[in-house]
């Protein structure tokens, strides 16, 4: 008898450590809302903290199990809400680090989620939030593969998630279904998911048996464009900020297209031997359905014993620290930039990028670069107008408009090394930007228009990004090939490989030729920054698209190529005749020569 009254005891407290637990993973959890998005070290304790008890729940529910399931009456979707919510503490945390290995944990507990069907039995419960919860769930569960690029795992959940939209809609007992609101916001997530995977996939590259390849383009050693260093390259890219502000442009969960092609082109391809600590959780199973392993503290978490407060960033980080902005107000992209700014550590170099349609100005003679040539809208509508600037050509006298970034607004900014990159139809304004400070200041701005035969596919993500993101992909967009057999695609590749060696050479050696002859210049911001891996990255396949657009028939305008200040040197680097020699081979070889301007015929 006293056995049985002990045992009742012990399986009280049990369940009384488990509530506890609960309840106080749910308050660390909210308060995560209430957290600064900017800065590095505001938040990491909090996210420490929230790490541990969520560490601490998930064990204590796999240990517990049995009396939990018979004396607490624990059902499989709330320990699917458990594993859901510590997927998105990483996802949270790959955004806040920029480090891909969270992303990795993030999608191992998504997964398991959806291998052990914890919401199988939601729809049984009568409970619309906890059906609104798995759809939920659906949706991040999506945009982290569509960020591994697990693309063939994407079109399975989207089929899953209009299945769960259907039964949620038709299911639900019609007094407590959420309508029409709320089916008909789902209808739009679901749409924005399809029109995304469409835009996304912009060329198609095949296997032999017709299936479709999926091609990852973060950086790896093997794409990294090789350089001959000097001592003038000291500067390493360490704050970025991609902003996202285009209008009608293919987007999900606050990702646009572009922001989704650059933030890759900014990141080094994971992998397991620069992260010998992430596990696979589906091979923890074992008695009671165990679950993923929470018990494993992410390296580099504040509060576990990886991570080193002090420690060699070359070993802590991989990639440079990134924030992520979607039509943000002007006050949020101006505090982001300050952030960036001010935690740049001495060598560091700061990097923005805005996709955003342009403000145009209505001042007939400006005398202020400045602010008087219009700049590019951050929140407002496209055809919103609101004094002496407007969106897309409406105009109307009065104020400028306030939610517009002028090139004036980065003059402080340039105090530190700053690289900028526009992708707007109003980018040029931003080439006047002056070097007060003497510091390294390089601006790459898209083309202002492209040919009329593009216009249409803008929705798709800007061509002047796809280039910065994969530059074979932009070659053959530009030449309407839709899809490549991937060993076609592999020789086609070798020849932009080929360019980027080429022209990497060319750069280093127009600045030697400046130093020892005085010939050849090229800015010395351009060396300064050609040092980062990133950086040197985009630098040539900028050079790259000019080439390439240059030669190509169909963008004939000066506003249809991209511009960069300080300029490149023209007949050293543009305009040398091996880089097109290059170009018009690889057109040769795609057996789309005729798009191009007559010149020298490919081998």
């Amino acid at each position: 008898m006293v056995k049985m009254a002990s045992t009742e005891e012990q399986d009280r407290k049990i369940v009384l450590e488990f509530c506890h637990l609960l309840e106080k993973s749910k308050q660390l959890f909210n308060g995560l809302r209430d957290l600064p998005q900017y800065g590095h070290r505001q938040w990491q304790a909090y996210f420490g903290r929230t790490f541990d008890v969520y560490t601490k729940l998930w064990k204590f529910q796999q240990q517990h199990r049995l009396v939990l399931d018979s004396k607490y009456g624990l059902k499989r979707w709330q320990i699917g809400e458990i594993a859901s919510k510590i997927g998105q503490l990483y996802y949270h945390y790959y955004l806040r680090t920029s480090e891909t290995n969270y992303l990795n944990e993030a999608y191992s507990f998504y997964a398991a989620i959806r291998g052990r069907a914890y919401y199988s039995r939601a729809i049984k419960e009568d409970r619309p939030d906890l059906m609104v919860k798995k759809l939920r769930y659906y949706a991040r569960f999506i945009v982290v593969c569509l960020l591994l690029k697990k693309m063939k795992l994407v079109r399975e959940l989207v089929i899953e998630l209009e299945r769960q939209i259907q039964e949620y809609t038709t299911t639900v007992p019609h007094d407590l279904r959420y309508e029409p609101e709320d089916q008909l916001e789902w209808s739009l997530v679901l749409e924005e998911i399809k029109g995304f995977i469409k835009a996304e996939s912009a060329v198609a590259v095949l296997h032999a048996d017709t299936n479709p390849i999926v091609l990852s383009h973060r950086l790896s050693p093997l794409t990294t464009p090789p350089c001959e260093r000097t001592p003038h390259m000291t500067l390493s890219l360490q704050e970025i900020l991609i902003v996202g502000s285009a209008c009608e442009q293919a987007k999900f969960s606050e990702l646009t297209m572009d922001m989704f092609r650059m933030l890759q082109t900014l990141e080094r391809e994971p992998t397991d031997a620069m992260h010998p600590m992430i596990g696979h959780p589906m091979a923890h199973g074992g008695p009671h359905d165990a679950s993923p392993a929470a018990s494993r503290m992410p390296y580099g978490v504040p509060g576990s014993k990886g991570y080193v407060e002090n420690g060699d960033r070359r070993t802590m980080r991989d990639n440079p620290h990134k924030y992520l902005l979607y039509k943000p107000s002007l006050s949020q992209l101006m505090v982001f930039l300050s952030s960036g700014f001010k935690e740049l550590p001495p060598g560091g170099a700061l990097l923005l990028y805005m996709s955003a349609d342009g403000c145009f100005s209505t001042t007939k003679h400006p005398q202020d670069y400045g602010y008087e040539l219009g700049g590019l809208a951050t929140s407002v509508k496209r055809d919103a107008v609101d004094g002496g600037l407007s969106v897309r050509g409406k105009s109307s006298a009065g104020y400028k408009e306030p939610h517009c970034l002028y090139p004036g607004d980065l003059y402080p900014y340039t105090r530190r090394p700053l690289f900028i990159i526009i992708d707007s139809d109003n980018s040029f304004v931003f080439q006047h930007i002056p070097r007060y400070f003497g510091q390294p200041l390089v601006i790459l701005m898209s083309p202002q228009d492209i040919p009329a035969n593009y216009q249409d596919l803008q929705h798709h993500g800007s061509l002047f990004t796809l280039f910065l993101h994969s530059p074979m992909t932009a070659m053959c967009y530009i030449c309407n090939v839709g899809d490549v057999p991937i060993h076609h695609w592999e020789r086609c590749q070798s020849y932009v490989d080929r360019f980027v060696t080429e022209a990497s050479r060319l750069v280093t050696r127009c600045r030697m030729d400046e130093i020892e002859q005085g010939i050849g210049y090229i800015d010395s911001s351009y060396v300064q920054f050609f040092g980062d891996d990133f950086l040197r990255t985009l630098i040539l396949r900028f050079v790259f698209c000019d080439v390439a657009l240059r030669l190509h028939r169909g963008f004939r305008g000066r506003h249809q190529r991209p511009r960069c200040e300080p300029p490149l040197p023209g007949p050293e680097l543009l305009e040398h005749p091996s880089l097109a020699h290059i170009v018009l081979q690889l057109a040769t070889a795609l057996d789309v020569r005729g798009h191009f301007v007559e010149g020298p015929e490919g081998d």
